[in-house]
């Protein structure tokens, strides 16, 4: 939606700096949100299902080495963005990096895309037009690759031991 927004902005229709604040607003403070809510109820939870039990382990493992990289990645895969924070709020970051380092990713994440879209919105119209939304599955599975080869090395460590 915020490579649209960007593009409507640039036909007229909207205005850029209304439609990055609203963007930006919108990813940070929807993933300030997730995070209470997971710090709050998320490990009471977790605790009472082994299974996921086992998978926050895991993950926090994976977070404790990557969190970082994370943070600024989980934004752009389709499907990725409204889950991303969940896994950060079960590790031990505190919240003040967190908001920090959200802020950061929201602010870059609402740049490029509403700026792509004003940028270039019509040359965008053009490839969405042409089925340039499977770039968008692409990079899903890329995302998903990385985290499986991550998840991998995490956890290889620890079944040697």
């Amino acid at each position: 939606m915020p490579l649209f927004a960007g593009m409507a902005a640039q036909y007229g229709y909207l205005d850029l700096s209304l439609v990055m604040l609203v963007v930006f607003c919108g990813g940070y403070l929807g993933d300030e949100l997730r995070f209470y809510w997971v710090r709050r109820y998320g490990e009471g939870f977790i605790i009472t299902r082994p299974r996921l039990a086992k998978l926050a382990s895991n993950a926090k493992l994976l977070l404790d080495r990557y969190g970082l990289i994370y943070m600024f990645i989980y934004r752009y895969p389709k499907g990725m963005r409204t889950i991303g924070a969940i896994p950060v709020a079960l590790t031990e970051i505190k919240w003040i990096k967190f908001t920090c380092l959200n802020a950061a990713s929201a602010a870059l994440w609402t740049a490029i895309l509403t700026g792509a879209g004003f940028l270039f919105g019509r040359t965008l119209e053009n490839l969405v037009s042409q089925q340039w939304g499977m770039f968008s599955v692409v990079l899903l599975f890329i995302f998903v690759a990385l985290s499986y080869l991550g998840w991998r090395t995490v956890k290889m460590p620890a079944a040697s031991k």
